[in-house]
Formats: structure tokens, C-alpha cells, sequence
């Protein structure tokens, strides 16, 4: 793999997927690879060669390409009466699942150390996509199906990822409508102690509630960054929302900090997004104190609360625009209806959650949606506690 990963490294930015080509016939024996990347809203596979084809577009259900994204397992497609076997790659960096890699093989089974080693390269593959995005805009390119709004793009851009994956946590995470998303945006960062996690949503429409959703999360990672606690950090961002708009604007966000040692939490709940727990086979909504939205008034003062998680628990955090979405009977999605599909998402990966209860809610509401909808999911395993030995 060593020569895989040097001339990725080597490769300009927006060639990767031309790098990789004559390695995987020269090597693997290939007859020709395509790169598939998910669009923003988590629909479809799009091909970097020739994005906003329609034409070319793979549906992320009920297709080969899909069941190796979603089992993020190879997949091996042999078409009836074709003259090559299809190899589906997952393309992955930290838990971040960002397409597909189909290889062409000659007809056949395809050797399992053969599959073993282009699941290596589709790796790195991953890898180098995430580094590579920073100098080039074919792979965000490759991802739409439409035109962003601009504030849609401000806030894709301001994201740290849809998914993330250690040996303690998996968190995934979606936003809707994800080509005209105003306010609603989540941020998260660890080290080698804790886990934060942040859920925002900025007041207003379009740019402005994008321009505000962004001081505040600049303002927050700031903070962070400092290695000042979750009380403090929404102490800063409510002075520099305050300095700026005087009160008249503000956002609500939930921050959380956890101890990836012990799973011990600190929380601020200051504002809308709300949080539930699946312990088992229970759902319940884990409540927290309320507390002021962040730019409200001058100097306010944040207390962060204390609560836990054990191994195997979900933490599910949604924005407004989820739990208020209205049936036909008008009732509120919130209030058994979110219970139901977070049990009926308990055997997927976290990666996986925000997606399907995303379209939970999509068949429920009997509107359009005003507001955005945003869904967090953590999924807790914690560290494995060392035995004494004899």
C-alpha cells in the first residue's frame, strides 16, 4: 500500500481518482475504476468524472452501491451475461462516509485477499479525498444535485463532517433542507479526554441567519480551543452575539461535553434543541435545565448541568424543525412519534440515524417544512475497563 498512498500524496489535488486508475490495472489487474461521492442530501451517488448528470446518478437505496455504503462493506455485483464483475468499495475517512469506490474486475468471483487489499486502497483513497477538498472543488462539486442557496453553502462549509467514528463514540448527523439550510448547523471536536459536541440554531432566514449561526460557532470553537469549559465557552459566545447585535438577534444551542474515560456530561441547554436517550429498550427525553439562547441579553450567566452515559446508550439531539413538525391531525412529531423511530433505528449504525429519521419525518408532517430540521446522533461504547490480571 505504501506505493498507493505516495502517489496519492503526489497526485494534484483534483486527480486522485486518474492517479489511482493505472495502479489498480497494473496491480489489481483492473479494466477501469469510477468514483462515486453522496450528495449533501444524502440521496444519491454521484460520479466525479461527469457530476449533475442525472443520467449517472445511483440511488442510495435498493442498489448495489447503496448496500455497500450503508453495510460499509464491500459489495460484489455480478451483472447477468456481463464480461466483469463489479467491486464495491465504501470511501471512508473517521467514520465519514463519503461514497464509493467501484472497481472492474474480469468475470468471476473476486479472491478475498484481493477484496482485503481494495478495501486498503479505497481507504486511503478516503483519506487523501478529505485532505484534497482543501485546493480543489471537484469533490464538493461532485456532491450536489442542485444549486446550493448561499447560505446553504456557508453553512456545508462550516461543518466539521456528517459523521465521526473513535473507539468510544459514533456520531453522525444531517441537515434539512440540504440545499437551503438557514440557521441550524452542529460542530463537534475531541482529544484524547473528551468529546464536545455542539447544536446551533440561529433565529432569521437565509444569509442572516447563516452570518449569525457562524459568529456563534466561531465564537464557541474559539473558546474551545482556549480549553475553557462548556459554561464558559457559551458565557463567550453570548458577549460576542451581544456585542454584535445588541439582543436583537440571538441563537439557541445545546452544548455537551463528555468524559470519554467515564461518560460522565456537562450540558448547557440554552435555547431549543432537545435531546433523547435509548437506553435499552427505553426512549425518554433526558431534560435539562432551560437556560437563556446565546446573544439574548449582556453578560449572561451559564451553569453547566451533569448527567451520564453508559455503555450501548444513543443520544439522539434534534432541532425545533423536527420535534414541532405537524401530522395531518396535528399532532407534534415530537411527542410519540420521534420515540417510535428512534427505536425503529436501533439497529443502524449512528452514521445512518439522522438520515432515516429524516425521512420518518418526511412521510409524517403534512406541510413543507418552515424551519429547519437538524438531527445529531451519539452513539456511547465508552473505554473498556481494564481487568486486574490473576
Amino acid at each position: 500500500m505504501n506505493d498507493v498512498d505516495r502517489a496519492l500524496r503526489a497526485a494534484p489535488p483534483h486527480a486522485l481518482l486518474d492517479t489511482l486508475r493505472p495502479l489498480l490495472t497494473d496491480v489489481w489487474g483492473a479494466i477501469d475504476a469510477d468514483l462515486l461521492l453522496a450528495d449533501y442530501g444524502m440521496t444519491v451517488l454521484q460520479p466525479v468524472k461527469e457530476p449533475g448528470d442525472p443520467a449517472r446518478a445511483v440511488s442510495l437505496h435498493n442498489t448495489p452501491e447503496s448496500r455497500a455504503f450503508g453495510s460499509q462493506e464491500p459489495h460484489e455485483e455480478h451483472p447477468r451475461n456481463a464480461e466483469r464483475t463489479r467491486l464495491h468499495l465504501p470511501v471512508t475517512a473517521r467514520g465519514e462516509r463519503l461514497g464509493i469506490l467501484t472497481v472492474l474486475l474480469p468475470p468471476g468471483p473476486v479472491d478475498p485477499s484481493l477484496t482485503d487489499e481494495l478495501v486498503q486502497v479505497a481507504d486511503l483513497l478516503g483519506h487523501a479525498i478529505v485532505v484534497a477538498e482543501r485546493d480543489t472543488d471537484v469533490y464538493r462539486q461532485a456532491r450536489r444535485i442542485g444549486r446550493l442557496t448561499l447560505a446553504a453553502e456557508m453553512q456545508w462549509e462550516l461543518l466539521p463532517g456528517r459523521a465521526c467514528a473513535r473507539e468510544e463514540f459514533a456520531v453522525g448527523a444531517q441537515l434539512e433542507p440540504a440545499y437551503a439550510v438557514r440557521g441550524d448547523n452542529f460542530d463537534w471536536s475531541s482529544d484524547a479526554h473528551r468529546l464536545t459536541l455542539s447544536i446551533i440554531n440561529g433565529m432569521g432566514d437565509g444569509i442572516h441567519a447563516s452570518l449569525l449561526t457562524h459568529l456563534a460557532v466561531g465564537a464557541l470553537r474559539n473558546a474551545r480551543r482556549a480549553g475553557l469549559p462548556v459554561a464558559d465557552q457559551a458565557r463567550l459566545a453570548d458577549q460576542a452575539l451581544y456585542a454584535q447585535h445588541h439582543g436583537d438577534q440571538h441563537v439557541s444551542a445545546l452544548l455537551l461535553s463528555f468524559d470519554l474515560a467515564t461518560g460522565s456530561a456537562l450540558a448547557v441547554d440554552a435555547g431549543s434543541p432537545r435531546m433523547w436517550r435509548r437506553r435499552g429498550t427505553a426512549v425518554e427525553r433526558i431534560e435539562l435545565e432551560a437556560q437563556l439562547p446565546l446573544g439574548m441579553f449582556e453578560e449572561s450567566d451559564y451553569v453547566a448541568q451533569e448527567f451520564g452515559v453508559l455503555p450501548g446508550d444513543r443520544l439522539l439531539v434534534v432541532s425545533d424543525g423536527v420535534y414541532d413538525a405537524l401530522s395531518p391531525l396535528g399532532e407534534v412529531f415530537g411527542e410519540r412519534a420521534l420515540a417510535r423511530a428512534v427505536s425503529a433505528t436501533a439497529l443502524l449504525p449512528a452514521a445512518d440515524v439522522p438520515r432515516a429519521v429524516l425521512d420518518d419525518l418526511a412521510r409524517y408532517r403534512v406541510t413543507e417544512p418552515l424551519d429547519d430540521a437538524l438531527i445529531v446522533c451519539l452513539d456511547w461504547s465508552g473505554r473498556p475497563v481494564d481487568t486486574p490480571s490473576g
